[in-house]
């Protein structure tokens, strides 16, 4: 079943990717695994997928003992600073730098660069975690001297009820604010991806230049039946 639904949705990204001028030649797909065993993981490797993502440590540490480095390991959940020794020198990309303590942490505890999206409520739902698109700016020229910090990117999430013209505009201005980023200066090098689209509006998002998409439900939801 995993097989067929992986076929209709890189069928979809091929055809969301044709469709825009503005979205990138490549989309990464994430496959989000964070509700599967590690031998439904193990499933998901075997269909021939490369990049899994996680929104816990207990859940992705466990799958990495497993699996091991055959895939890259993707950390997409909000991520506490107390756990950051236990991860941070375990994953590939994390999503979610969202705060100058979590920054603090990872140049701490980090022992090569870490390629992180830095994680922007651009609905600004006071339930979603992010920093506000007027506080990016600042946040991008604190972190600007930390070496173990490379940001690649930024990540949102768009609201689940809100309608395809009201996400449509939200990963709009999650690109415009990368470029505004990359214009500032205050980068090492310019910031080239955008982390956004999940299982019901991924087609939208690679639309608006989604270069990582992170699928669960649409892509491994057969394997928990």
């Amino acid at each position: 079943m995993i097989q067929n639904d992986l076929q209709q949705i890189e069928y979809k990204i091929e055809q969301a990717i044709q469709g825009s001028k503005l979205s990138a030649d490549h989309v990464t797909l994430i496959a989000v695994t964070k509700q599967l065993s590690v031998d439904q993981t193990k499933v998901v490797v075997e269909a021939g997928l490369k990049h899994l993502g996680e929104n816990r440590p207990e859940g992705l540490l466990p799958k990495q003992a497993e699996i091991g480095s055959s895939v890259s390991w993707h950390f997409i959940g909000s991520l506490q600073t107390r756990k950051v020794k236990d991860l941070i020198n375990t994953i590939d990309y994390l999503h979610s730098l969202d705060r100058m303590s979590l920054a603090d942490e990872i140049q701490k505890r980090a022992q090569q660069p870490v390629r992180c999206f830095i994680q922007v409520n651009v609905s600004g739902e006071s339930s979603k975690h992010g920093l506000a698109d007027t506080e990016l700016s600042n946040f991008i020229q604190q972190i600007a001297s930390y070496d173990k910090i490379l940001p690649i990117g930024l990540m949102t999430m768009a609201p689940a009820d809100a309608s395809e013209e009201d996400i449509r505009k939200q990963f709009k201005r999650l690109r415009e604010l990368r470029d505004e980023m990359n214009q500032t200066g205050h980068l090492k090098q310019p910031m080239t991806e955008l982390s956004m689209g999940m299982s019901g509006d991924y087609e939208i998002a690679i639309e608006e230049g989604a270069t990582f998409v992170r699928i669960g439900t649409a892509l491994v939801g057969s394997i928990k039946e």
